[in-house]
């Protein structure tokens, strides 16, 4: 078992303080226009790379251009930008293929912060028209170079650390949206979850959906990809999400299922399956989630089971998938019998955790998310459950930094225990310690149908407060201990015990949980906060009187 895992914060220091600012784009972006505006408000000093080369040369662009060719210009662009941000912040605009050449783009990336100016071809086209000093705008009609430059550069460009759209409005209004962009960038913090042959990134931070496709054309063996979503999901995120697929050059479709854990029924599985089948993927197509926990699982189990497994990637909107289900590869569909008792388990190749996506979500599904952290510091790590108790109602109120660092936290616990017991395959403890609380709430949730009367990390808070009080009945930790979960839980506003549904019921949920081996069920019981382990020595009897105690009939 893991110890306790500690992930210090990003600096909170403006991102303009600690280095300098490279915008990056088209020609007719506005970098030199609104760069010289970024660099009066920042109070730093602005540098134009063309200008730059053009004086160390005493030549233009279109005489080296013309005089040497493109790739000895490229070589001068890249030793001037390397000797401007070898000193003090600045900021730079470059010439338009500048972060085309990867030792540059490198030097970018670990000097500076990039920001793609974007721009449709409308307004580049205008901006353009009667100039004559750009070499490649001498080739042929500008609006096919534009076209063809920007199909080519712009999944480049997408690798950038910010977007910024560059759109008709005076310069001043960009630079206004430019400035908080940048004032309120902090770098996303990125978990490995370490596998033999199968090892991603979780990467945790602020607006991340818009430079997502650059991560996942880094991660998928293909830009082609097919995204599954639902229309709640599809209503608040999808736009800005597929528009940054189309930044890094990925052709896709999209699939929009109906909400709710209804859908992961085999008859909805059966239906994507044949609408991702009569999109003829190729064995390299991505199969994409876009939502909550009930999307991956579902996305997961038909790109695991599509042309015996199609490559898979989680962009998980919810709290409760961001901290759970989108890590560790688990997918799978609901049976009349009992809860993801169909399923595979399906690494993805990459997970993107956007927490701008949890303003959109009510906060009864963000509680149920938030029992999921909970659970991370009864399992291993007492020190985050202190800081349950300290921030966890700050953080259901919309805190984005504590929001970020309890995720991170969260995650790479799971990521830990994933790393050493891929498969739940350990014989004690590994894996299955995740299950604290679960088989109870498995059970919560098939006698409420697995609709909205109970969500799953409801049913999940109520497990944690069951896992206590049957741990001290059996002598393991102290009784004192399941109180004080209950407490915390309620006052955050997430339900610590059962409505009178009758133990005799609940047990024979129980019994047919897929954790049964040689007829008896696995408890992750406790030995304190922070000290779960497994154990199948549970008499039955003090399983009906923990029901029985935590409100069952």
């Amino acid at each position: 078992m893991p110890g306790k895992i500690d992930i210090a914060p990003p600096s909170q220091t403006d991102a303009s303080e600690r280095t300098s600012i490279v915008l990056v784009g088209l020609m007719g972006a506005g970098k030199s226009a609104i760069g010289k505006r970024l660099a009066a408000r920042l109070g730093l000093p602005f540098h134009d790379s063309d200008l730059e080369i053009e004086a160390a040369s005493d030549l233009t662009v279109t005489e080296i251009f013309a005089k040497h060719g493109e790739a000895y210009f490229r070589a001068g662009e890249r030793r001037v930008i390397a000797r401007l941000l070898s000193g003090s912040p600045i900021v730079l605009a470059t010439g338009g293929g500048a972060f085309m050449d990867p030792e540059t783009r490198a030097v970018i990336r670990t000097r500076a912060l990039s920001v793609w100016l974007r721009a449709p071809i409308p307004i580049l086209l205008n901006r353009v028209l009667g100039r004559t000093h750009r070499p490649l705008l001498n080739e042929a009609d500008p609006e096919t170079v534009l076209t063809r430059l920007s199909a080519l550069r712009s999944p480049v460009y997408a690798e950038a650390d910010l977007i910024v759209d560059s759109t008709e409005d005076p310069p001043d209004m960009t630079t206004d949206a430019a400035l908080a962009v940048i004032q309120n960038h902090a770098p996303p913090r990125t978990i490995r979850v370490d596998l033999p042959g199968a090892g991603y990134d979780v990467v945790v931070g602020h607006n991340l959906l818009s430079g997502a496709g650059a991560r996942l054309a880094a991660a998928l063996p293909q830009k082609r990809a097919i995204v599954v979503t639902d229309d709640h999901v599809a209503r608040h995120h999808l736009a800005r999400f597929t528009a940054s697929l189309d930044d890094a050059g990925f052709t896709h479709d999209t699939l929009i299922i109906p909400p709710g854990e209804s859908a992961k029924s085999l008859g909805r599985f059966a239906s994507l399956v044949e609408d991702i089948l009569a999109l003829k993927p190729e064995r390299q197509t991505a199969i994409i989630a876009l939502g909550g926990g009930v999307i991956g699982d579902l996305a997961g189990f038909a790109a695991a089971s599509v042309l015996r497994g199609l490559p898979f990637a989680q962009t998980p909107t919810s709290l409760l998938a961001q901290v759970d289900s989108s890590v560790g590869g688990k997918t799978g569909i609901n049976s009349s019998h009992g809860k993801n008792l169909i399923g595979a388990f399906h690494q993805p190749r990459l997970v993107v955790i956007d927490t701008d996506t949890l303003a959109t979500l009510p906060r009864r599904e963000a509680a149920a998310g938030y029992a999921e952290i909970v659970k991370a510091g009864l399992i291993a790590d007492a020190a985050l459950y202190d800081w349950c108790e300290a921030n966890g109602a700050a953080l259901l109120a919309g805190d984005r930094s504590l929001a970020e660092e309890a995720i991170a936290r969260a995650v790479a616990f799971k990521a830990a225990i994933v790393a050493a017991d891929p498969r739940e395959e350990a014989r004690q403890d590994g894996r299955a310690l995740l299950n604290l609380g679960h088989s109870f709430a498995h059970a919560f949730e098939a006698e409420t149908g697995y609709g909205t009367a109970l969500l799953h990390g409801e049913a999940v808070a109520i497990g944690l407060v069951c896992a206590f009080d049957l741990s001290a009945r059996l002598g393991h930790c102290d009784p004192a201990l399941a109180p004080r979960i209950a407490a915390h839980l309620a006052r955050i506003g997430l339900p610590d015990a059962i409505p009178g549904w009758a133990a005799e019921a609940l047990l024979a949920h129980m019994q047919r949980d897929k954790k049964m081996r040689d007829g008896k069920l696995a408890f992750v019981l406790a030995r304190g906060i922070g000290g779960a382990f497994t154990s199948r020595d549970v008499p039955e009897d003090a399983v009906r009187e923990t029901l029985r105690a935590c409100g069952s009939a």
